[in-house]
Parts: structure tokens; C-alpha cells; sequence
């Protein structure tokens, strides 16, 4: 289990760089050309510890048997969170590829801040999923709630604005919120049992 965990958390951190090179070249200017070969490479990368986890967990299963599916189970699941956030760091970058209109100064500014914001709970979801800190999951998770909402809020701002093209803006902020929604369930995993992965913050 140690290693299947080390494997884990290397898709966590491979998922928060795909994430910072393609929100950075959306947003900071970054010629979107000077990270393509290294993101897709992460991605990949992503992709094949993804099967070679999938692997040791069957393997696991098979050794030790029915007592540890739940866990087993549980980490099939999460995996597949982390590879999602891979798969929404492509998205934002064909995104910077088409370099959209993504707003006024300010509401570039107010998107920079998101971004950064996002990358920081990244981070975070690494080292909560790692030391098993109940209570400040729960904390992450109410965080991870606002977001979500802001991100809701300007998409609906986006789609508002009448005499330019905001669908890169509103795009950006779809992407963002399903980055912290996958980053979300990850760390549900610590307060929630098996069958309400996924389901936080429904009644």
C-alpha cells in the first residue's frame, strides 16, 4: 500500500504542475508553444501511473482479499479524480491556444487571483490526503465550496456580457471549477465513507 499511495500522490502533484503550466499560459502570457511538449508529457505521465496504480490495486486485492476492498475501492475512485484534473489542464490549454477575450483589466485580475487560489488547493489537497487531517479537510472542503461558487458566479457574468465574445471567460471558469471539484473529492475521501464519495455537499 505504501507504494500504491507514493503513486497516488504523484498524480496529485503531476495534476497541480499540468494545472499551473496551462492556467499560466492562459493567463500570464506565456507562449502556450514553450509548455505544449512538457504538459502532454505530464499528462502521459499522469495516464501511466494511473495503470500501474489500477494494477498494484488489483494485485492488493487479490493478495490480501475482501477486507481491504473498501480502501481499494475508494482509491480506484480517487485516482480517476486525479487524472481529470490532467484532463481540464488540456482543456485550458487549447483554451490559451485560441487566446480568448477573457474580460476588462479587472476581471483579468479577478481571474489571476482564482487561478492562484486554485493552485494553492492543489497543494493542499496533497498534503490533507496525506496526513488524514479530518477536521481541516472539512475546513478545505467549505473553501473548496466557495470556489466552486465564485467560479458559478462569474460564468453567469460572462454569459451576461452583450457586444464581445465572453465565451473564453466563461470557458475558463468551467475548467477552474471542475479542477477543484475533482480536487474536492479527494479529500472527501477523509470524512466520508465509501458510498458518499463524491456527494460533500448534497443533502
Amino acid at each position: 500500500m505504501r507504494e500504491i499511495q507514493r503513486l497516488f500522490a504523484q498524480m496529485l502533484e503531476d495534476g497541480r504542475h499540468a494545472f499551473d503550466a496551462a492556467a499560466n499560459a492562459l493567463l500570464g502570457g506565456t507562449n502556450p508553444e514553450a509548455i505544449r511538449d512538457d504538459l502532454f508529457a505530464t499528462d502521459r505521465r499522469i495516464n501511466r501511473t494511473e495503470q500501474e496504480l489500477r494494477r498494484k490495486l488489483v494485485v492488493h486485492g487479490a493478495v490480501h482479499g475482501a477486507s481491504h476492498f473498501p480502501h481499494l475501492l475508494v482509491l480506484m475512485s480517487l485516482a480517476k479524480d486525479a487524472e481529470r484534473i490532467g484532463d481540464y489542464a488540456k482543456n485550458l490549454f487549447d483554451l490559451a491556444v485560441a487566446r480568448p477575450w477573457l474580460g476588462e483589466a479587472d476581471q483579468l485580475r479577478e481571474l489571476i487571483a482564482l487561478k492562484d487560489h486554485i493552485s494553492r488547493a492543489l497543494v493542499r489537497t496533497k498534503g490533507l490526503y496525506e496526513l488524514e487531517d479530518a477536521p481541516a479537510a472539512r475546513a478545505f472542503l467549505a473553501e473548496c465550496h466557495e470556489i466552486e461558487d465564485i467560479c458559478d458566479a462569474r460564468i453567469e457574468v460572462a454569459l451576461a456580457i452583450e457586444g464581445r465574445n465572453a465565451a473564453g471567460l466563461a470557458l475558463a471558469c468551467r475548467y477552474f471549477k471542475r479542477v477543484v471539484s475533482h480536487a474536492s473529492n479527494v479529500v472527501t475521501s477523509l470524512v466520508m465513507p465509501l458510498d458518499k464519495l463524491d456527494f460533500y455537499d448534497e443533502s
